[in-house]
């Protein structure tokens, strides 16, 4: 009996973390503990720990007389909805939640056993950053994370929770992963704080500002969502996992719809205006076409020229991406273009269908543009739609002008069921362009414009519609709007036993 009564005091000791008064003061800061977390990420009494009795090492500056069992992390296994995922949460009432060589083992460790056993591995960061007192050893641990975190890309999805401080050489593990949450208010990230940067470029800036949840959901594209609190951002996460699958050789599980298959949106053949430059919200046709009008928006926040997110079609989840006519003309940019193409390639390698709906008048022109590398950036949201296998169906609801056409999916990176709406306009750019370039001469002997009107109508008649692209099978159907849902449907349940892979190779060359 001594043997099990040491056993539970020990067991106690471990889940106190860094003792009462400093989990009061973790609350005070509106802050959960690390169990706390994982208690309400997980389903009820699913949690299994590993390494709990775990010390650390170092006996520099006094740290032999510290010990805490667990040593500022809490790792093991759970489930979410009843799906095996392996979870870390850093404990900031343990040295800060620095970390430490042993810290760094056990998050290894719990990486490795995700990727042998095919599940999700989601980490809760909330440290102070590496444990000086330890010196190379901490610094190698990140190394080893970082390794880690590559190993498993592509493999096993990786969600990063930031709901704390995170700063220095510990922000590139999240930055690897597949997806970034941040808590508002008590999340910060960045690679020096505010003191380093008034020391070497004398800007007075917060954490907040610095690095803070809405600056890297807006400004970075570092977070792809913020929530209000940490309850919202384990939600969120709970959420997420529901759309994905486990693994790179599973799909994502199917959910019983209570919507019906051929259910018709009347609203979609009137939703697109009549003049050609007024914009519409796309957000409303995703809305009418996804199942139980349920669609989980990623990157809200950042490069809202184009919308990606996850939606569902006859219970089968599917990665939608879109252009937004209703920000910046729903134009192809350095932002949209980066956020584009990782969306695309996480889908891929998850074996998440593909839905692309084009409204795309073309690349945002200018010098802040091509400064900026637009085109290697532009070029990336290319390499990923050419490089993916994955089921794709694309759905042109009004323009699709040059290169921007080419990018969005077209038949020729491989789209799979092309459609268009009868209104779509395909050409290689709008019809005043055009006219300008094609009857210059011409024009400029055209004193009153009538003759540039009467070009201008010509020019619409023969490019806005998308009649030619299906003469030459570039667009395998024209459809009714009202009827978007059933035949995207249609094409997935038909695209369902796709088979197609790539030349071998070790890897290719994004254009990074």
């Amino acid at each position: 009996m001594d043997d099990i009564k040491h056993l539970q005091e020990m067991r106690r000791k471990a889940k106190l973390g860094g003792g009462p008064d400093r989990i009061i003061k973790q609350h005070e800061k509106g802050k959960l503990t690390a169990r706390e977390r994982i208690n309400r990420l997980l389903d009820q009494d699913s949690f299994e720990e590993f390494d709990m009795f775990v010390k650390h090492r170092c006996t520099n500056f006094g740290m032999e007389k510290q010990h805490f069992l667990g040593d500022g992390i809490v790792t093991g296994c759970g489930t979410i909805d009843g799906r095996l995922v392996y979870v870390y949460a850093q404990d900031f009432t343990v040295f800060g939640g620095s970390l430490s060589e042993t810290l760094a083992a056990k998050i290894v460790k719990v990486m490795e056993m995700a990727m042998k056993m095919g599940a999700p591995v989601i980490g809760l960061n909330d440290s102070g950053g590496a444990r000086i007192q330890e010196g190379v050893l901490a610094l190698g641990g990140y190394a080893d994370i970082f390794q880690k975190n590559v190993e498993a890309s592509g493999v096993v999805p990786q969600i990063s929770a930031i709901l704390g401080p995170c700063a220095g050489g510990a922000v590139y593990s999240p930055a690897i992963t597949d997806f970034v949450i941040m808590a508002e208010k008590t999340s910060y990230m960045f690679i020096t704080g505010p003191k380093v940067v008034k020391a070497v470029t004398n800007e007075d800036v917060t954490d907040e500002q610095l690095g803070g949840a809405m600056v890297h959901a807006a400004r970075s594209g570092v977070a792809h969502f913020t929530a209000e609190n940490e309850e919202e951002a384990l939600l969120l996460i709970r959420k997420l996992v529901s759309y994905i699958p486990s693994n790179n050789l599973e799909e994502a599980p199917l959910v019983t719809p209570k919507d019906v298959i051929s259910r018709r949106s009347e609203a979609l053949n009137g939703i697109i205006p009549d003049a050609p430059n007024l914009p519409y919200d796309m957000l409303d046709i995703i809305d009418e076409i996804v199942d139980d009008h349920e669609f989980f928006e990623v990157s809200r926040n950042f490069a809202p020229n184009i919308i990606t997110g996850y939606g569902r079609f006859n219970g089968r989840s599917v990665g939608i991406i879109a252009n937004q006519p209703n920000y910046l003309a729903g134009v192809l940019d350095i932002k949209a273009s980066i956020k584009g193409a990782r969306f695309v390639r996480f889908c891929d390698a998850f074996n998440i269908p593909l839905l692309t709906l084009v409204d795309v008048p073309g690349f945002l022109p200018g010098t802040a543009q091509e400064y900026g590398g637009i085109i290697s950036h532009g070029a990336k949201l290319i390499y990923a739609y050419a490089e993916s296998t994955v089921p794709k169906v694309t759905v042109i609801t009004r323009k699709a002008y040059g290169g921007a056409y080419c990018v969005m999916s077209s038949k020729h990176l491989r789209g799979d069921i092309n459609y268009a709406w009868p209104k779509a306009e395909i050409a290689v750019m709008g019809a005043d362009g055009a006219v300008n370039i094609l009857y210059r001469k011409e024009l400029e002997e055209d004193k009153e414009g009538k003759r540039r009107e009467e070009l201008i109508s010509e020019y619409r008649e023969k490019f806005a519609n998308p009649y030619v692209a299906a003469e030459h099978g570039y667009i395998d159907d024209v459809i009714e709007p009202a009827q978007t849902r059933f035949r995207v449907i249609r094409a997935l349940e038909m695209l369902s036993t796709k088979r197609l892979s790539n030349p071998m190779k070790k890897h290719g060359n994004i254009p990074l």
